[in-house]
This record gives structure tokens, C-alpha cells and sequence, in this order.
């Protein structure tokens, strides 16, 4: 009798909806999404944190059918996919900032895949990605997102979660901001190479001599490493506040 009360479909349908919410979160957000890992690894991790949250899990408030339970799931899905965007256009800063500085430096052509997205990029986008990367380990966002399912298992029912006007209205400040938080990391670099590029040129016209692809590149690439290992620390403390204002505005979802 025990068991069957326990195995009943109210408790079995609210289990996988459970599980989709961990699903949909660990293929949508930053470290969780990494290409590295395997499919069904994120798969045998969300089953095992559906099983330790789920006597924290809430009562089931929609219909037992199929119906219910196929948009209940989209529902859950489309919770994770706008956490995800919501995450991931912070976390795009770094990599937007990257591209820029690769082509001023020469290196927009040096470009090799990426294991956190999955798609090729400048080498120094990658760069600061992985850095980045370890930043967000060194800052337990692992830790927040866990924390944050906790909570919106308490304030957004299972199967319960709409797109609101908000969220998308966020989107799209989130978007420029990040074109314009990603320019203002690469403004030093840009502004160095841009001031190079004019000495370089006063220098050919009162030199002729001077060789442009032997000397300037060197000195230019040089120059830029120099300024990006100047600037790194502000760099990684802009990516905290900017993940720090993504899960403060993660609180629209609820």
C-alpha cells in the first residue's frame, strides 16, 4: 500500500517534470552546457539532482492527461531556455570583447574551436573564454544555479512556467548591452592599436624604408598582449558584475 501511494501518477508525472526542468537548465547554462560533456552524462546528473530535490518538490496543480503533461514539459524547457539566454548573453561579453580584440591585433583569421559552445572562434576569444570559464568555477555559479532551482521550485509551479512581456524586454537591453559592455573591454586594445596604426604611418611617410609587416605587426601584437594582460583582472571583475546582474534578473521569472 505504501508503495503504491508513492508510485502513484501524480507523483511519477511531477518526477518528470522535474527532471525536464534539471534537463532543460543543464543544456541551456554556462558550465553545465559544455560541449565536453557527454550527453548522457547530463542526463545521469539531472536524474540524480531530480532525485535529491524531489521531497523538496511541490504539489502537482496541473491535469493528469496527455495534453497537460506535453505542454507542462514545453513549459519546462522554455524555463530553462530563458534562463540560459539570460546567462549566456552575459557570458557572451567576454567572447564579443575577444573577437574585437583579435582583429585588431591580426588574429582574426587565427581561430579554432571553441569547447564550451561548440563553434570556432579567434584564438583569443577562446582564450578569454576558458579563463572565464574558470572565473565562474572560482565563483560557484554551479553552486547558484542549483540554488536557484531550489527556489523556483518554491515560487513556479512544474509545468506552470509563461514567457512574459518582461523577459523579453530584457532580452533585448541584455543584447545591447552586451555589444556595448564587450566594446568597452576592448576599447583600451582598439584605442592603442588605432593610435599605432597612425604612428606607424607618420613613420613611413618620413621613413620609406621602414618595413610595415617585419616591425609594425610585431610591435602591435606586442603592445596589445601587453594591455590585455594589464587589463585582465578589470576584465574578470566586469564578467562577475555582469553575471551577478544576470541571476538578480533572473528574479523576473518568478
Amino acid at each position: 500500500m505504501q508503495w503504491a501511494q508513492i508510485f502513484n501518477e501524480t507523483n511519477i508525472v511531477g518526477f518528470i517534470l522535474l527532471f525536464f526542468r534539471f534537463a532543460a537548465l543543464f543544456l541551456a547554462t554556462p558550465i553545465f552546457s559544455h560541449k565536453n560533456i557527454p550527453m548522457n552524462v547530463k542526463a545521469s546528473m539531472a536524474f540524480f539532482f531530480t532525485i535529491v530535490f524531489y521531497p523538496s518538490m511541490p504539489a502537482l496543480s496541473i491535469a493528469i492527461n496527455v495534453p497537460s503533461i506535453v505542454i507542462a514539459i514545453l513549459s519546462e524547457f522554455m524555463l530553462g531556455l530563458a534562463v540560459g539566454i539570460i546567462l549566456l548573453l552575459a557570458y557572451n561579453v567576454i567572447t564579443f570583447a575577444g573577437g574585437q580584440i583579435s582583429f585588431m591585433m591580426g588574429f582574426s583569421m587565427a581561430s579554432a574551436i571553441d569547447p564550451q559552445s561548440g563553434v570556432s572562434m579567434p584564438i583569443i576569444s577562446q582564450f578569454l573564454s576558458l579563463m572565464s570559464l574558470m572565473i565562474l568555477f572560482s565563483l560557484n555559479l554551479h553552486h547558484w544555479i542549483l540554488l536557484f532551482i531550489d527556489k523556483s521550485l518554491k515560487t513556479v509551479p512544474l509545468g506552470g512556467f509563461l514567457m512574459s512581456e518582461n523577459l523579453f524586454h530584457y532580452i533585448i537591453h541584455a543584447t545591447s548591452n552586451m555589444f556595448l559592455v564587450g566594446f568597452t573591454i576592448a576599447f583600451p586594445i582598439i584605442s592603442l592599436s588605432l593610435l599605432a596604426d597612425v604612428i606607424f604611418g607618420m613613420l613611413m611617410k618620413t621613413m620609406p624604408q621602414f618595413n610595415l609587416l617585419v616591425i609594425g605587426f610585431p610591435i602591435k601584437i606586442m603592445v596589445s598582449f601587453t594591455v590585455l594582460i594589464a587589463t585582465f583582472t578589470a576584465t574578470m571583475l566586469i564578467l562577475k558584475g555582469q553575471m551577478q546582474e544576470a541571476f538578480n534578473a533572473l528574479e523576473m521569472l518568478f
